[in-house]
């Protein structure tokens, strides 16, 4: 049996996302995707059991690694508004540094790949999020509404302004980030 190798295992991650964002789900088949990593394809098979696990690896490696970078200073100890300034602002850095990863994982929510997430798994990376508001509401700071409801008008915008093709005319600058995040805040602070 062989033995696992990080090096190529990012590699086959990195080959993935990008093959994926060019030539999309289908054409992206194992052999293309391990020549794009300098691997032998069998190599592909020591860590993933088909393509369909690679790709669903994939994407739960993205969303993992942006709950990482978004919640590394997640300061409990501030106002709540500040500790999602906080993340906002981090969102906003990591969406800026790897928009590939944002590109694959819009082309994955919208595949039938999607439905092979265990989604309480992925969601469990933003559980810190999740709790926040849940404290906010408690503490009568934050809209008394449906958790999904605060963490969409808080968060999605994110997704769509540091997506240039969506958003061709904004520019990712602190001033725009705060006026988005304020225009974010004042829509579900009480």
């Amino acid at each position: 049996m062989r033995t696992k190798d990080d090096i190529k295992q990012e590699a086959l991650f990195q080959a993935t996302v990008k093959l994926v964002n060019d030539i999309g789900f289908v054409s992206s088949s194992v052999a293309k995707i391990a020549k794009e990593a300098d691997v032998s394809p069998a190599t592909i098979y020591v860590y993933y059991k088909n393509k369909e696990d690679l790709l669903v690896s994939t994407y739960i490696d993205i969303k993992q690694k942006f709950s990482k970078a978004v919640l590394k200073n997640f300061g409990e100890d501030l106002p709540i508004r500040d500790v999602l300034r906080n993340i906002w602002y981090s969102m906003f850095r990591y969406a800026s540094k790897f928009p590939e990863y944002f590109k694959f994982t819009e082309q994955f929510a919208a595949s039938p790949y999607d439905s092979l997430v265990n989604k309480e798994e992925v969601e469990k990376y933003f559980d810190p999020m999740v709790n926040l508001m849940q404290i906010g509401i408690e503490q009568k700071i934050i809209k008394d509404v449906n958790v999904d409801l605060l963490m969409a008008f808080m968060f999605y915008p994110i997704m769509g302004l540091s997506n240039a093709r969506s958003c061709k005319n904004f520019e990712i600058n602190d001033d725009n980030i705060e006026t988005a995040f304020t225009m974010a805040w004042d829509a579900i602070k009480l």
